[in-house]
């Protein structure tokens, strides 16, 4: 499942998820990689995924499940629309461990006792919650948030942004920050490396400062941290040109349009004096 539902530029449903119930009112749920970039690492979750092209959710789920599951389920119907996820109620009546694994690790049945102890994805078991109708499926809070780093890089009244590639999995043809997430580093660290990794920019964690935090509201939240370097060496060049297909200096009255929605609240505060913003929280 992609790790784009619920960003704040979506409007529509672009996923699908099934929840399959057996006659013994057990769900069949997918435990997700562990320690991979993917959404929900080391999860249970329900089956699905993006839509693709001009895909409808119908279309969408009937082919997500038979490409992670070889299942062909007739008969399901929409059941509720959650953060950017369309999810279908179905049900099924065969053994799990027979399914092929083409996605994460296994599939299996739960009763309502059971998945109280599993660590569920958020979003998955406020799903079961709303099927149940009684409470009885615990919604762990508890939730991971994603860290971003953006460098803001400012000369002669412009910003530097990148356009990104049109195949990019997060803002395809959007202008954004030079960013990344944070690995097994501070972020200072991280962002230091993106810049040399991605433009060739040379930065010294000593002329880096904190310009703005964007806290965005999601299933997996993320907490996008933007600094701002005084002082760099090298032009910006495409060392990444499946992400990025140009790098531009932008006049800060003239911001480029589509941009990635949350870069363009964090220049907005950068420019007023503020320091921090929350985007898309209840």
């Amino acid at each position: 499942m992609s790790n784009t539902r619920g960003d704040p530029m979506g409007t529509e449903p672009g996923h699908t998820a099934a929840l399959l119930v057996n006659r013994r009112g057990q769900y069949l749920l997918h435990l997700r990689d562990a320690y991979k970039p993917i959404f929900d690492p080391g999860t249970w979750s329900l089956p699905g995924g993006a839509l693709e092209g001009d895909e409808t959710p119908e279309e969408g789920i009937a082919r997500e499940l038979l490409e992670e599951t070889g299942l062909v389920i007739e008969g399901m119907t929409r059941f509720m629309v959650i953060d950017d996820t369309t999810v279908f109620l179905g049900s099924w009546e065969g053994d799990p461990s027979r399914l092929p694994v083409t996605e994460g690790i296994m599939f299996a049945f739960f009763d309502v006792a059971t998945t109280a102890y599993l660590t569920i994805a958020p979003w998955a078991a406020e799903v079961l919650a709303r099927h149940r109708g009684d409470g009885t499926v615990r919604v762990r809070r508890t939730v991971p948030n994603v860290v971003g780093v953006h460098l803001y890089l400012e000369r002669d009244g412009r910003i530097l942004l990148g356009l990104r590639h049109p195949d990019a999995e997060f803002a395809p043809l959007t202008h954004h920050f030079l960013a990344g997430h944070c690995e097994r580093e501070s972020a200072v660290a991280c962002l230091v490396r993106e810049a040399r990794e991605e433009a060739g920019l040379e930065i010294d964690a000593a002329d880096v400062e904190l310009a703005h935090v964007v806290h965005a509201h999601g299933p997996r939240p993320r907490l996008q941290l933007v600094f701002r370097a005084a002082r760099w060496r090298g032009e910006p060049r495409l060392l990444e040109p499946d992400k990025c297909v140009s790098w531009d200096w932008w006049p800060l009255d003239a911001l480029p349009d589509p941009m990635v929605g949350y870069a363009r609240e964090a220049i907005d505060g950068i420019r007023t004096g503020r320091h921090y913003t929350e985007l898309g929280w209840p």
